[in-house]
């Protein structure tokens, strides 16, 4: 019998990389390792340990249970630091099951868990920010965008020479305006939405979305636990300006032919040409 080995695949935009695997039900991870984040954990591929900011969507264990693996084998492997944006509500919770799980190890692993409610930012470094917004999903989850931060000189100051630039600075006069350029947005998991109204998710260079059933007769099973069936494509992505679409969290039930079949028979043409499987084999390298 031959085994395969689990790969991460790889989706290149522009200046960073995406690579993950995600698959309803059974893990959802998305690493990026050049802005130093992963979008929610799964079961923690090695690829993740290095990164030092899990962002955590919801708590459901296809996304959230290599959380306690985590911060356990960056400790035993000597890798400082690491933290984990979390849902404001689970981080009590989270606590107790890293206590529980650190009398079964033998240790308590450091670990930092933040809480996060819609709205709120966090600096992942000088030039780059994370922002939690609410999602349709489970109670309190939360979808994430990361931001480039820039500091563009006023209109008004552009003709100025460097010594008078200075000068306005040591009055405490404000000389720049914060400019904001959202790289990647992550939905999660999540029932239909009008994410558009959001500009740092609608202009994102990047969209990470969902589309977990493609079968007709799965659109109950879409509605009953929160996710998007194929039919909601069309209105969710109105509005989306993103140049990567790229869908995530399709059933391992589902027939990826048939599926793009029906993107084909749901997009328009724009939208389409933007759209990629996050599980396509062609983002998956060989040796």
């Amino acid at each position: 019998m031959r085994v395969r080995a689990k790969r991460l695949s790889q989706v290149q935009v522009e200046q960073f990389t995406l690579a993950g695997y995600s698959v309803a039900g059974e893990e959802s991870v998305i690493v990026a390792p050049e802005l130093d984040c992963v979008f929610d954990i799964g079961k923690c591929p090695r690829e993740a340990l290095n990164v030092n900011h899990v962002l955590l969507s919801h708590g459901h264990t296809d996304h959230s249970a290599g959380l306690p693996y985590y911060f356990a084998q960056r400790d035993f492997q000597g890798i400082e630091g690491g933290t984990a944006l979390v849902p404001a509500k689970l981080v009590a919770p989270l606590e107790e099951l890293m206590a529980v799980w650190g009398r079964i190890d033998g240790s308590l692993p450091p670990h930092k868990l933040i809480g996060m409610s819609p709205g709120d930012d966090y600096q992942i470094r000088r030039d780059l920010t994370a922002r939690a917004f609410k999602t349709q999903h489970r109670p309190n989850s939360l979808g994430y965008s990361l931001i480039d931060v820039r500091n563009k000189l006023k209109a008004e100051f552009q003709d100025l020479t460097g010594p008078q630039i200075v000068e306005l600075k040591t009055k405490g006069v404000e000389i720049t305006d914060r400019v904001e350029v959202p790289l990647v947005t992550y939905l999660g998991d999540t029932a239909p939405a009008n994410y558009s109204d959001l500009p740092f998710v609608a202009e994102a260079k990047a969209l990470l979305i969902e589309c977990t059933f493609f079968d007709a007769e799965h659109a109950d099973r879409a509605r009953q636990g929160r996710h998007l069936h194929v039919d909601d494509l069309p209105g969710v992505l109105e509005g989306m300006n993103n140049e990567h679409i790229i869908i995530i969290h399709v059933t391992r039930r589902t027939n990826m032919s048939a599926a793009r079949k029906l993107l084909r028979s749901r997009l328009d043409a724009d939208t389409l040409k933007r759209v990629t499987f996050l599980m396509d084999r062609r983002h998956v390298e060989e040796d």
